[in-house]
C-alpha cells in the first residue's frame, strides 16, 4: 500500500511538471522604489501629515463643517458599500476553499419497457418472496452530499488572499476619499470667506464711488466739469454695483457647494469672514518624501492592487495545473417511503475522488494567464506614476507656499499705496488740479488690487491645504 502510494505521488508530481513546462514563462515586472531623499533641501523629518486634521484647522466652523460631511457625505457613503462588497468577495472566497455541503431530497416514480433491460431485471426477479417489483418503480432518497476541491496549487488561497489585498486597497480608497473631501470642504470654504471679504469691499467701494459722484454732480453745476465727466461717473458706480450682485451669486452657488458635499439641502453656512486677510497659516513641516510611501493613501492604494495583480499571477498559472476534486454523499434512499429510514438496507452512500488537467485548446487559459500578467505590469506602472505624481504634488505645493507669501507682501503695499492715492486724487479733483478720469482710474485700481489681495490670501489657504492633503493628511 506504501508502494503505490508514493508511486501515485510521483505520478502526480510529474504530471505537475510537464504541465508547467507548457506553461507560457512571463517576467514579471518589479516597481521602480527609487525617490529623492528630500523636497528642495528640506532634511526634518517632521511631518505635518501626522497631524490630525481638527488640530490642523483651527477654524471651529470649518472642523463643525467637517464632521458633518464625513458622516453624511452620498459619496463617501456609497464607497463605503464599495468596500461592503469588496469584504464579502474575501468572504466568497474563503468559502471557496472549504468543502460544500448540501443537504438533498428527491422523490420520483419510474416505468421500463418490458422489453429493456430494467424491464426484464423487473420481471425475472421479485424483491421478497412472492412479491413482485412494483409498477412503476417509486424512488426515494433523502440524504448530504459533498464537494472538494483539493487546493494542491494554492490556486483558491492565492484567490482569497487577492481579494482580502483588494479589500485593503478599498479601504486606503475610503482613506483617499476622506482626504480630498476634507480638502474639498476646506479650499470651498475659505473661497466663501474671501468673497465675503470681497463683497464688503464692493460695498466700501460703492459708497466711495457715489461721495465722488455727487461732487461731481455739484462741480458740473457751477461749470468745472461737463455732464460727460457725470455720466463716466454713473457708469462706474453702475459697474461696481453689479459686480455685487456677481459676487453674491457666488457666494450663494460656493454655499450649495459646501452643502452638497455635506449631503443637505441649500442654507446659510455658518462662518467668521472678519479677519480672513490677516490669517497667517500655520508653517509646513513636509518631512521627507520616503514618508509618503506610508501616509498617502493613493500610494499605499497602488501598492496594494499591485501586490493582488502578482497573486492574479498566480491564480492565472495554477490553472494548467490538474484540479484534484472529491466528492462523496450519504443517505437513505428506497423505492417505498415505509422502507426509506431503514437501516441498514436502505443506507447508501459514495466517495467518488478525480483529477482533471487541460490537455488540448488551452487558448482560454492562456489568455487569461497573459492578461494577468498585463495588468500586473499595468499595476506596476500606475504604482511608480502615483508615486511620482504624489512628490511632485508636494514639491509644486511646497515651491507655491513661498511664492505667494512674497506676491502677497508686495500686493499688500501696492493696495497701501493705491488707497493713499484714492484721497490725494480726490483732494487734486477738488481743487482742480486733476481731472475725472484719474480720479475714477485710480479707484478702479485701488478697487482691482484690493481683491487681488483677497484672491491672493485665498490661494495662500489653498496651498496650505493642499500641501496637507499632498503629504497625506487628513485621513487619520
Amino acid at each position: 500500500m506504501k508502494t503505490n502510494a508514493i508511486y501515485r505521488s510521483l505520478a502526480i508530481a510529474m504530471l505537475a511538471v510537464v504541465i508547467d513546462a507548457c506553461a507560457p514563462q512571463l517576467v514579471v515586472k518589479e516597481a521602480g522604489t527609487v525617490i529623492p531623499d528630500q523636497f528642495s533641501g528640506n532634511i526634518d523629518t517632521l511631518n505635518a501629515a501626522n497631524i490630525n486634521w481638527k488640530d490642523y484647522f483651527k477654524d471651529q466652523h470649518l472642523v463643525a463643517l467637517i464632521d458633518t460631511a464625513l458622516f453624511n457625505n452620498q459619496e463617501l457613503n456609497i464607497f463605503l458599500q464599495e468596500m461592503e462588497v469588496s469584504r464579502n468577495e474575501v468572504k466568497a472566497r474563503k468559502g471557496e476553499i472549504l468543502p460544500a455541503v448540501d443537504l438533498r431530497a428527491g422523490a420520483g416514480v419510474e416505468k421500463s419497457g418490458h422489453y429493456t433491460r430494467n424491464g426484464v431485471v423487473e420481471e425475472n426477479h421479485e424483491i421478497k418472496e412472492g412479491k413482485e417489483f412494483p409498477e412503476p418503480l417509486g424512488d426515494f432518497m433523502i440524504g448530504a452530499q459533498a464537494t472538494w476541491e483539493v487546493d494542491v496549487w494554492r490556486k483558491l488561497r492565492n484567490s482569497k488572499k487577492a481579494a482580502y489585498t483588494r479589500y485593503l486597497s478599498s479601504v486606503e480608497g475610503r482613506n483617499l476619499m476622506r482626504t480630498n473631501l476634507i480638502a474639498e470642504i476646506a479650499n470651498s470654504y475659505f473661497e466663501l470667506l474671501a468673497l465675503d471679504n470681497q463683497l464688503d469691499i464692493v460695498k466700501q467701494n460703492i459708497e466711495i464711488q457715489e461721495n465722488a459722484l455727487k461732487i461731481v454732480r455739484l462741480q458740473k453745476l457751477s461749470g468745472r466739469v461737463t455732464e460727460l465727466a457725470v455720466r463716466r461717473f454713473e457708469a462706474e458706480v453702475f459697474d461696481t454695483k453689479s459686480i455685487q450682485f456677481e459676487i453674491q451669486q457666488e457666494i450663494i452657488e460656493t454655499e450649495n457647494k459646501i452643502n452638497f458635499l455635506l449631503g443637505r439641502y441649500p442654507q446659510s453656512i455658518v462662518r467668521d469672514s472678519d479677519g480672513f486677510v490677516n490669517i497667517i497659516p500655520d508653517s509646513i513641516q513636509a518631512g521627507i518624501p520616503s514618508q509618503l510611501l506610508k501616509n498617502r493613501p493613493d500610494i499605499r492604494q497602488a501598492e496594494l492592487e499591485l501586490m493582488a495583480a502578482r497573486l492574479d499571477i498566480d491564480v492565472a498559472r495554477a490553472n494548467f495545473y490538474p484540479t484534484v476534486g472529491i466528492s462523496a454523499g450519504i443517505g437513505y434512499q428506497a423505492f417505498n417511503p415505509k422502507y426509506l429510514l431503514n437501516t441498514p438496507t436502505s443506507l447508501t452512500y459514495s466517495l467518488f475522488g478525480d483529477i482533471v488537467a487541460p490537455l488540448v485548446n488551452r487558448n482560454a487559459i492562456k489568455a487569461i494567464y497573459f492578461n494577468a500578467n498585463a495588468k500586473q505590469i499595468q499595476a506596476v506602472y500606475n504604482y511608480e506614476q502615483t508615486v511620482l505624481n504624489a512628490y511632485i504634488e508636494v514639491a509644486n505645493q511646497l515651491s507655491n507656499i513661498n511664492n505667494l507669501q512674497n506676491s502677497y507682501d508686495l500686493k499688500l503695499q501696492r493696495v497701501q499705496a493705491l488707497n493713499e492715492s484714492i484721497v490725494i486724487s480726490n483732494n487734486l479733483f477738488r481743487s482742480a488740479r486733476a481731472d475725472y478720469m484719474e480720479v475714477m482710474l485710480t479707484q478702479r485700481d485701488a478697487l482691482e488690487s484690493r481683491f487681488e489681495l483677497i484672491e491672493t490670501k485665498m490661494e495662500q489657504m489653498h496651498a496650505w491645504i493642499n500641501v496637507y492633503r499632498a503629504l497625506g493628511g487628513g485621513w487619520q
